[in-house]
């Protein structure tokens, strides 16, 4: 589980590794993914034609929000920096918090409400200004976005995979994600280099399918409460390898701001389950 949680905080990074919009980055990564999960799907023969029939409606908007987010996602990087947008990103249980109860008619709790309060204070904390011609501001509007999206997409994801396979639902999520972005990048022109090309095959692969993979597997050793905690760490983790490898050391607001977000996900987390 937390090599997969290491290659998910990875995958941040290569917003800065490739000189490539986020369109097309995100178009290799989703393109080498799918790719390779329906390699694997063969050789464990698990198809569409072994499991429930997709419902390609929603796997086709699930796809699509999952190309959004993640060209959202990687923008945030790009114009800032890659604590800020793995930071704001880690907002999404807001928005879960906010929306899940809504989609499912559960009830409210007060801890949840808490915790909004926390991730808003966290990401002001974050934000120096409300300037938009800073970028950090930039980077942390387009994270959040990134992060509502990826809520939407995790309560989509709730409904779906209770009857779904979660790596053939992965896998056609992100065929979904390459078609749509097929046209804007075939528009761009942008032809990627070698090292582009070999970049964007270990984002897809080992960053994103093999991550996936991996996260899915250790499910059934760890419990759903421990995980939900373990990904918290996705942030931390991208954090130190930008430092590592980019030399990208976040400021002091940032690391406090970020200290709050992730602190408030982990007691709703543990709150939730242990209710």
């Amino acid at each position: 589980m937390h090599s997969a949680i290491l290659l998910l905080g990875l995958a941040g990074l290569f917003g800065k590794f490739l000189d490539l919009s986020p369109v097309v980055i995100v178009f290799g990564r989703a393109f080498f993914a799918c790719t390779t999960l329906g390699l694997v799907m063969l050789m464990l023969r698990r198809s569409t034609d072994s499991s429930p029939k997709l419902p390609w409606r929603w796997v086709a908007v699930s796809g699509a929000l999952l190309a959004i987010h993640w060209v959202a996602f990687f923008h945030a990087i790009q114009v800032s920096t890659v604590a800020v947008g793995l930071l704001t990103f880690s907002s999404f249980p807001l928005f879960v918090t906010l929306l899940e109860p809504w989609f499912f008619h559960e009830r409210r709790r007060w801890l949840d409400l808490l915790t909004a309060v926390l991730v808003m204070a966290g990401l002001a904390m974050i934000v120096p200004s409300f300037n938009f011609s800073n970028n950090i501001t930039q980077g942390a509007f387009w994270g959040i976005i990134s992060g509502f999206l990826y809520a939407v997409l995790c309560i989509l994801n709730r409904r779906l995979v209770a009857t779904q396979s979660a790596l053939v639902l992965t896998g056609g999520q992100n065929f979904v994600a390459t078609l749509v972005l097929l046209p804007l990048v075939l528009w761009e022109g942008k032809i990627p280099s070698l090292r582009e090309v070999l970049l964007l095959a270990i984002l897809g692969v080992v960053c994103t399918a093999l991550a996936h993979f991996l996260f899915i597997k250790s499910l059934a050793y760890v419990r759903a409460q421990l995980a939900s905690v373990v990904t918290a760490l996705e942030s931390v983790y991208g954090i130190l390898l930008a430092v590592l490898f980019l030399r990208e050391v976040p400021s002091l607001r940032t690391i406090a701001g970020g200290v709050v977000i992730l602190g408030a996900v982990v007691v709703a987390t543990l709150g939730r389950h242990e209710r």
